[in-house]
């Protein structure tokens, strides 16, 4: 019994003993390999099912996240500043999902656009007398006789504009209610004026008439105007004449130039 003992004794020393030669062995193996291992976690990627398209890398998403969104002028051939600023107001969301007004006064036009940047439609425009961005203070407490040639700007900016009526129940679009200005059918009340002659003429350079209000062709109003502003606001833009638009309009930036820039 004794050497049984004995014998059954050894037989465990001995297979504790390879035991623990295999145990370390393996731990050399394991520290070798993560000696070998790049300093950086590596994971790979699922390879793609049959047919199916590869996903783009992080960084190529970032770069193709931006996709520019342009307004749509139609057969229009607007100046460069209205495109310029009416891309921007597009790719920007700058009028919140609202249909929108570009008034050009150095072209004496107007482009009526819906929320998406589609154009509903253009008109040409008459515009304050005297050329200007600006408005005198207080002008819209004065009473018509009371302005000057000199104060008949129409003012440029960004305005916030609604349908109303005016004091004779006619309706018309308020763009700046503190400086009285509104767009509205063209007033054909003054003979003398030709305000339907100027508004047909090929030309901008006789569509300076009016009091500081923009005046459009009445169907145009009818069609347009009224129908893109009917339950909703919107924004006009009127554009500036003595300032580059680029700086009147601070926010704004080039479309195409922004969209290169996040590409690289």
């Amino acid at each position: 019994m004794r050497n049984t003992a004995r014998l059954g004794t050894v037989m465990t020393l001995a297979a504790n003993a390879l035991c623990s030669l295999f145990i370390a062995g393996l731990i050399a193996h394991q520290a070798a390999a993560a000696d070998r291992a790049p300093p950086w976690s590596t994971v790979s990627a699922p390879s793609p099912a049959p047919g199916a398209t590869p996903a783009a890398s992080s960084i190529e998403t970032q770069r193709s996240a931006h996709h520019p969104r342009r307004s749509n002028f139609e057969k229009e051939r607007p100046s460069r500043t209205a495109r310029y600023i009416a891309d921007w107001v597009v790719d920007s969301g700058d009028s919140v999902g609202m249909p929108f007004v570009i008034v050009d006064k150095m072209a004496a036009k107007v482009f009526v656009f819906d929320a998406d940047g589609a154009l509903r439609g253009a008109a040409p425009a008459l515009l304050g007398l005297a050329h200007g961005d600006g408005s005198v203070p207080g002008i819209g407490d004065r009473p018509l006789s009371a302005i000057r040639p000199e104060e008949r700007t129409t003012p440029a900016g960004r305005f916030v504009a609604a349908l109303d009526h005016n004091s004779h129940g006619a309706e018309m679009l308020w763009v700046d209610y503190d400086t009285a200005i509104s767009l509205h059918r063209v007033i054909t009340s003054n003979p003398n004026e030709r305000r339907a002659e100027r508004l047909a003429s090929p030309s901008p350079l006789d569509n300076r008439i009016t009091f500081g209000c923009i005046n459009v062709p009445a169907k145009f109003y009818d069609n347009i105007v009224s129908k893109a502003f009917t339950g909703t606001n919107g924004i006009v833009y009127v554009l500036p004449e003595n300032t580059p638009a680029e700086e009147f309009f601070a926010s704004s930036y080039d479309v195409g130039e922004r969209s290169r820039l996040q590409a690289r």
